[in-house]
């Protein structure tokens, strides 16, 4: 089989996969979400943009595992399979988190609402 793309391709592909992947879902992500969930503002569009972080990794890493399977050089599938991995593993374990400073903005604000109140 030949191989997708070439070694010196492989850098290009490799980069545009960074920042699209690295700076669009992860920099906008916890540079944005991390200030709004701890306020309690845009709750469906940063939980969305973690998710659509994970299943982007998702489709990356299952990118890569059917390069590896077809037998493509290491060069084609790691391009794919180390951001899908670590990105898939780092939305994963901060999405439960993002949700929880949501939660806890919620609390403080029915605090907030039962001391007005009484």
């Amino acid at each position: 089989m030949d191989p997708w793309f070439t070694e010196q391709a492989a850098g290009f592909v490799g980069a545009a996969v960074g920042v699209i992947y690295g700076a669009g879902f992860g920099g906008i992500g916890g540079g944005v979400g991390g200030p709004l969930a701890s306020l309690g503002k845009a709750r469906g569009l940063v939980v969305g943009i973690f998710a659509a972080g994970f299943l982007f990794g998702l489709g990356l890493a299952a990118t890569g595992l059917v390069a590896l399977v077809l037998g493509q050089p290491w060069y084609v599938w790691f391009v794919f399979l180390l951001p899908g991995i670590t990105g898939t593993l780092l939305f994963g374990m901060l999405t439960p988190i993002i949700r929880a400073q949501y939660d806890k903005a919620e609390q403080r604000k029915l605090d907030a609402a039962a001391i007005r109140s009484a």
